[in-house]
């Protein structure tokens, strides 16, 4: 019987994280083709994991992206670019992870929803649908994000965002309280 190789495989290369974990470079251990990115040849590098989750579908890590802790990405899901995926996070389904942004704590990012740029994303905090988080916005606590919202620079914590009038009252009633404090400072 001949054994089936892996897709990926743990590389020789390795690097410490900034929470001290050790961190494997993948290398393709086989010449397969990706339904995203067609061929990828044996041999080609990926990202950076801790281990190797040998049930994870057709998803990627790549470029200097890194998972580690006990988080997960699978389904068709993607981290790359310089992406941090830790702690119990779950990146799965067809959700992306990518440029600097961060998914940590027991966040979950999944359906075809993004998260990028300088995007941090922790907590019990969930980003799901088709929703976008990018910029500098931060997603945390028990915070959702689903439907088609598209956060670029908001901070929200217990909150529900399913559309964009809902991200658009909270900046309002943001902006206001603002005014207030600064009138009762003067």
């Amino acid at each position: 019987m001949v054994k089936k190789q892996d897709k990926y495989v743990l590389g020789k290369e390795t690097k410490i994280a900034p929470n001290g974990t050790k961190l494997f470079r993948l290398v393709a251990g086989i010449t397969f083709t990706h339904k995203t990115f067609g061929v990828i040849k044996k041999g080609t590098l990926g990202g950076w994991v801790e281990c190797i989750i040998k049930k994870n579908g057709d998803a990627l890590v790549s470029g200097n992206a890194w998972v580690s802790g006990n988080a997960w990405v699978y389904g068709d899901a993607r981290v790359y670019g310089n992406a941090m995926v830790y702690g119990n996070a779950l990146v799965y389904g067809n959700a992306q992870v990518y440029g600097n942004a961060r998914v940590c704590g027991n966040a979950r990012v999944y359906g075809n929803a993004r998260v990028y740029g300088n995007a941090l994303v922790y907590g019990n905090a969930l980003v799901y649908g088709n929703a976008w988080v990018y910029g500098d916005a931060r997603v945390y606590g028990d915070a959702l994000v689903y439907g088609e919202i598209k956060l670029k620079s908001i901070l929200c914590s217990r909150f529900d965002f399913e559309f964009d009038w809902q991200v658009k009252l909270w900046q309002k009633k943001e902006k206001e309280f603002e005014e207030e404090v600064e009138k009762k400072v003067k």
